[in-house]
């Protein structure tokens, strides 16, 4: 079915957003994934992959209040969905059945 499969960014950054629950907004995100991973990624990137979840309703947003931190601003807030967390299970059982069956000697490199 199209749409439902997470590309590796967006697992990522879906990850992310489940691991900051309720202060999941685009800078920390990429703050996050860049210590995380050692992988820097451009806020706009985050903005783009967190539309894409959102439209294939893996996530959803809201609009915190106004800080004078922030010059005002207020913060775009993303939470993970039920389908988010099961499209995140589906990645996971299907990763951790991939390496299930490499069978040990494939690591081995001629010892």
């Amino acid at each position: 079915m199209k749409g439902t499969q997470l590309g590796e960014l967006e697992e990522l950054i879906l990850l992310t957003v489940a691991s900051l629950y309720d202060d999941a907004y685009g800078v920390a995100i990429m703050k996050e994934i860049a210590e995380r991973t050692n992988r820097k990624i451009t806020i706009s990137t985050v903005h783009a992959a967190l539309k894409r979840l959102e439209e294939k309703g893996f996530c959803t947003s809201r609009y915190d209040g106004a800080t004078p931190e922030r010059g005002g601003r207020r913060k775009h807030l993303f939470r993970v969905t039920a389908a988010g967390q099961q499209a995140l299970e589906n990645s996971r059982a299907i990763r951790n059945s991939l390496w299930d069956r490499i069978p040990k000697i494939a690591f081995e490199h001629g010892k």
